[in-house]
C-alpha cells in the first residue's frame, strides 16, 4: 500500500475558506508567499522577480504585510499590485486554471500516479479546513484520513480547545497538522508555552498523531529554527507517549548545503528520538533548483537512511502545489524507482507502511 502522508483538498482559494473572512483568508496566503519557493513574475512582461514588496522586511508578523491589493488570480497565480504594477506569484500548477482541489480530482491523480491513500493535512493558507477535510473523509474513507488544524497562537483560548473537541468527537478527523504559523498573533508565545499545556495534554488525551510543520521564524534563518526545534523537544519529551512527525523532513539550507548532512548535536536528538518520524519530501522545495529524478535528494535520503533507519522515513507529495515543478507519479518514482539503494521492505516502510501505522490505518 502507497499512503502520502502529505496532499490537500480545498474550496475555491477566492472566498474565506473556512475563515472569518475572505480578507483574513488572504492575509494567511500573503504571508505564506512573502519567502516562496515558488517563482514571482512581472504580469507585464513575465520578468521574474523578488516578492520583496509583499513584506516590511523588519517586521515579520501580519502587521509587517504590506497593502499591495493581494487577490487570488487564475492558473495557479497569487496576484497583487504595487506602485501601479501588476505581479504575480506562481504557487500552484499553471494548468490550475482555478485554484481549487475538490476530493475527486484528487482521487484521479492518486488513480494515475499508484497512490493508494493519502493524509490530508490543513493549514491557514488552505484554509480553516477542519470541515472540508471531514466531508472528504467521510465521502471517501478508503481514500483519505484527515487532519485538524487550529490557529496555533491561540491554542490556550477555551474556543480553539472546544474546537479540537468538535474536531474529533463531531467530525471524526484523525489527527493534527501543526503549522507553527505565529506570525498572525507577533510570535508572543511558541510551541512550548506553559499556556499551551493544556492543548497538549488534551491532544495526548486523545492519543492524536501529530503533524509539525517547524518554521524558521521569527527571523527567518537557522539559529530561530534551532530554536524553534528545541521548543518542540521540550514538549516531545513532555508526552513520551505521542507520536510526531516532522512535515517537510530536515531544512536542507540550514544542514545540508554541501550535498550532505551536518546536524548540531542539539537537532540531532529530536530527530533520533523514537517516537518521532521524518518526512521525505524534496520536490516541492527543491524542484526548482533540481532536475528529476533528484539525484541530491537521492543522496540526502540515504544519508537518512543510514542514520536513523527505513523506520523512521515517511514519504509525502504536497500535492497539488507539487506539480508546479513535477508530477504527481514523478513526486513519488524518484523514491520509488531511482532510490536504489532501499531494498523492496524499506521503501514499503517509507512509502506507506510507517504512516498507516502512525495513523492507525488498517
Amino acid at each position: 500500500m502507497i499512503v502520502d502522508c502529505h496532499a490537500h483538498v480545498f474550496q475555491h482559494w477566492d472566498g474565506p475558506c473556512g475563515h472569518p473572512s475572505t480578507e483574513i483568508h488572504l492575509k494567511y496566503l500573503q504571508k505564506v508567499v512573502t519567502r516562496p519557493a515558488a517563482r514571482a513574475f512581472r504580469a507585464r512582461d513575465g520578468q521574474e522577480i523578488r516578492p520583496t514588496m509583499l513584506f516590511r522586511p523588519e517586521d515579520n508578523t501580519w502587521a509587517g504585510l504590506t497593502d499591495v491589493r493581494f487577490r487570488v488570480g487564475q492558473h495557479g497565480q497569487l496576484a497583487f499590485t504595487w506602485e501601479g504594477e501588476d505581479y504575480y506569484v506562481q504557487y500552484m500548477p499553471v494548468a490550475m486554471q482555478d485554484i481549487v482541489c475538490p476530493p475527486e480530482q484528487m482521487i484521479a491523480q492518486m488513480h494515475v500516479a499508484g497512490v493508494d491513500h493519502i493524509v490530508l493535512q490543513a493549514g491557514g493558507g488552505y484554509g480553516a479546513m477542519n470541515d472540508y477535510n471531514a466531508f472528504a473523509q467521510s465521502q471517501y474513507p478508503s481514500r483519505f484520513t484527515g487532519l485538524l488544524n487550529i490557529d496555533e497562537a491561540t491554542a490556550h483560548r477555551p474556543e480553539t480547545l472546544a474546537e479540537v473537541d468538535r474536531a474529533v468527537t463531531k467530525l471524526g478527523l484523525k489527527g493534527l497538522y501543526y503549522a507553527h504559523e505565529m506570525s498572525r498573533h507577533g510570535y508572543v508565545r511558541n510551541v512550548d508555552h506553559p499556556d499551551f499545556r493544556p492543548f497538549w495534554d488534551k491532544i495526548a488525551g486523545y492519543g492524536l498523531p501529530v503533524f509539525i510543520e517547524l518554521s524558521s521564524t521569527p527571523d527567518y534563518d537557522r539559529a530561530s529554527f534551532i530554536a524553534n526545534l528545541a521548543a518542540l523537544d521540550r514538549v516531545i519529551a513532555a508526552y513520551p507517549g505521542l507520536r510526531w512527525l516532522l512535515v517537510m523532513g530536515p531544512p536542507v539550507g540550514h544542514f545540508a548545503r554541501s550535498g550532505a548532512w551536518d546536524f548540531p548535536a542539539e537537532v540531532e536528538r529530536t530527530y533520533a528520538r523514537d517516537n518521532v518520524l521524518v518526512e521525505v519530501m524534496f520536490p516541492i522545495s527543491w524542484g526548482g533548483v533540481w532536475d528529476y529524478p533528484y539525484p541530491e535528494a537521492q543522496a540526502l535520503i540515504r544519508g537518512m537512511r543510514d542514520r536513523w533507519g527505513a523506520g523512521k522515513l515517511v514519504w509525502g507529495s504536497d500535492m497539488p502545489n507539487v506539480e508546479r515543478f513535477c508530477t504527481y507519479r514523478q513526486s513519488l518514482d524518484y523514491v520509488r524507482r531511482y532510490c536504489e539503494f532501499l531494498t523492496p521492505a524499506e521503501k514499503d516502510r517509507i512509502l506507506g507502511d510507517n504512516v498507516a501505522e502512525m495513523i492507525g490505518l488498517g
